[in-house]
């Protein structure tokens, strides 16, 4: 069954939206607890701490600037026609990709789904069968990815580690 790119994009949008209310709730947790610490005593101790909260809160609150940036992407690439790739076409965005590579444990398959947001979001399939990942144009497989076809073999390297995968399919 063909996977439905609306429906796996609703899903990345909400576990984006899910994401950026958690930064939101630790920005104010973090901030109250700097507000408390900074006036219950002058103790140096609790001054660093306060300080520490303080650029915790900093931290979140960048992190759910970046959230609300991809579900903005996300938003306006999900509006238009989400574009159809024949099965020995060249990847792109809003791309399915399924690859092989072979390791000790033998043949592997995986599936990317290549977005504008969300990368390394694990999504699943209909009615959680299956996972596949989300990648950018921007990411070391997303660059490496772009342009190929069916039967294509590309080397990536992550962690430090050379990984070399076959595009089987493009959708």
């Amino acid at each position: 069954m063909p996977l439905d790119k609306h429906t796996l994009l609703h899903q990345l949008a909400e576990r984006l939206q899910q994401s950026d209310r958690l930064a939101h709730r630790a920005e104010a947790d973090a901030r109250e607890a700097a507000r408390s610490l900074a006036t219950e005593s002058e103790k140096k101790e609790d001054g660093r701490a306060a300080i520490e909260y303080g650029s915790l809160a900093t931290g979140q609150a960048q992190r759910a600037r970046r959230l609300q940036e991809e579900l903005q992407a996300l938003t306006a690439f999900g509006a238009r026609e989400l574009p159809r790739f024949p099965r020995q076409g060249p990847v792109g965005l809003g791309a399915l990709v399924d690859v092989s590579t072979e390791d000790e444990d033998g043949f592997a398959e995986r599936t990317f789904f290549v977005l504008p947001a969300g990368a390394g979001t694990e999504l699943t399939g209909p009615g959680g069968d299956g996972f596949l990942s989300v990648i950018t144009p921007s990411s070391p497989v997303g660059r490496a990815l772009l342009g190929r076809r069916a039967g294509d073999t590309v080397e990536v390297t992550l962690a430090g580690e050379v990984r070399e995968w076959t595009v089987l399919e493009v959708a």
